[in-house]
């Protein structure tokens, strides 16, 4: 069977760290069945849904390496969902209720306090035709509930009706359709929740694995009992954990600091999100993975745990730092020529194991560059003299500090830190920084000059 995913966004919002989990599984899990993504916006929401976020989307998936193999916009698709909803409607299968939302509230806290489900009682079912012409000569308009397939004859005497699947991630699982509401799929101004759309598309569209997160898991026997009524073999069913923040609140748009955008500008490497992302709350320890291929290859579906993965931002720095290191020039040249750095490989390979991100460089830049402000104390004074007058000629290489210092060491009889750190501090004005046998031919001789003056 051919792999086909998909991933359906509401264009309402930015998309955070928590969107990034279910994009990315998917992704991975098509790439290493050699399967389709679908990216497929869920924007029939024409109030809040938004050209703009919908091209931020495409843009935060294409900085964590997802490219889709096909776009879908629900909202070109309206005249599908109507001609399958008037469908069910002649088959009976669908049904008009007139109750407004306090009503059905009423009716559940009824319903609890007499130690009752809170299930709809098909009450929109037993209405006349007359009696839905007089609540509509009154302007009420109809919602559209799906009848469920919980009974044998009489749809007002329910009985358990177990609905099964095979749950990728989660293992076998069961739902009585007894026990559930008949769900509303289109509302009273005509336009349809969620499901409605979502299951004919996913029909339409040849959708083979519907992975997404563990909230859904619920909703999944109804939808598969739609997927039924409508002719059409349900796909498989994967329901991952959910992504929380360090104190185990649930992710949503309004995490501002956890957008993918406030976190690519925050000079984050998108294999650092995306490793985090996707091996939070795994089997696998958490590490930084240098590409999508190897990504998938480490995916494992029934490897994911039940329990909420705790997503703790601090965790991204310390995984974006080890990527930097590790990053050949090549990779950052061009990063590094945006910042202005006109440094070269000699430069990168200096100061990289410094940088928590590739954008860390500029200030090691500025150190090369200058100014600086050298840090003398007076007690080094006459050391820092001496240096100057026994600095190497060029040409400098990575044997140049230790030549220097060796020579120094003899003459003054200084070592260790009394030795390093007093022309560490003078060369680049800080007492921390890359190793030295590498950081000062790139500093120069000039530059070094000037700094012991």
């Amino acid at each position: 069977m051919s792999v086909i995913v998909r991933f359906a966004p509401s264009p309402t919002g930015y998309l955070h760290i928590g969107n990034a989990r279910p994009a990315l599984i998917n992704w991975l899990f098509a790439l290493k069945h050699g399967g389709e993504f679908v990216l497929r916006y869920d924007d029939t929401d024409r109030e809040r849904s938004r050209a703009e976020y919908a091209e931020a989307i495409a843009e935060d998936l294409g900085w964590l390496g997802i490219h889709p193999h096909r776009v879908e916009r629900q909202s070109e698709r309206i005249s599908v969902y109507d001609a399958a909803a008037e469908k069910l409607k002649a088959q009976g299968l669908i049904y008009p209720c007139y109750e407004m939302p306090d009503e059905l509230e009423r009716r559940r806290r009824r319903a609890r306090a007499l130690g009752r489900p809170p299930v709809y009682d098909r009450a929109g079912l037993r209405l006349t035709d007359e009696e839905r012409g007089k609540l509509e000569a009154q302007g009420r308009k109809p919602h559209w509930r799906f009848l469920l397939p919980n009974f044998s004859d009489d749809p007002f005497t329910t009985e358990r009706t177990e609905v099964h699947w095979d749950d990728l991630c989660r293992g076998p699982q069961t739902v009585d359709l007894a026990s559930l509401s008949d769900p509303v799929l289109i509302r009273a101004d005509g336009s349809y929740l969620y499901t409605f759309p979502s299951i004919l598309d996913d029909i339409d569209m040849g959708v083979s694995h519907v992975i997404r997160g563990e909230d859904h898991i619920a909703n999944t026997g109804v939808q598969i009992a739609i997927f039924r009524a409508l002719g059409a073999e349900p796909p498989k069913f994967a329901h991952h954990n959910l992504l929380t923040t360090a104190d185990g609140e649930g992710l949503s748009k309004r995490s501002g600091a956890l957008s993918l955008r406030a976190l690519r500008e925050d000079g984050l490497e998108p294999m650092a999100v995306a490793s985090l992302a996707v091996l939070t709350g795994t089997s696998h320890a958490i590490e930084p993975v240098t590409t999508l291929r190897e990504l998938a290859d480490m995916l494992d579906l029934a490897g994911i745990s039940r329990s909420s993965a705790k997503f703790d931002p601090a965790d991204l720095k310390p995984l974006n730092a080890k990527l930097v290191h590790g990053m050949d020039h090549a990779v950052v040249a061009d990063r590094l020529r945006e910042l202005g750095i006109e440094g070269d490989a000699a430069f990168w390979e200096a100061v990289r194991e410094n940088c928590e991100t590739v954008g860390d460089a500029l200030g090691w830049w500025k150190v090369v560059t200058g100014p600086v402000e050298p840090q003398v104390g007076d007690e080094d004074r006459d050391f820092i003299a001496l240096a100057r007058v026994n600095l190497p000629q060029e040409p400098w290489s990575e044997e140049t500090w230790s030549e220097w210092t060796k020579l120094l060491k003899e003459k003054t009889g200084r070592k260790g830190r009394g030795l390093f750190m007093p022309l560490r501090k003078a060369v680049t004005g800080l007492d921390h920084g890359p190793d030295m046998k590498r950081f000062l031919p790139v500093i120069g001789r000039r530059n070094t000059l000037a700094r012991l003056s």
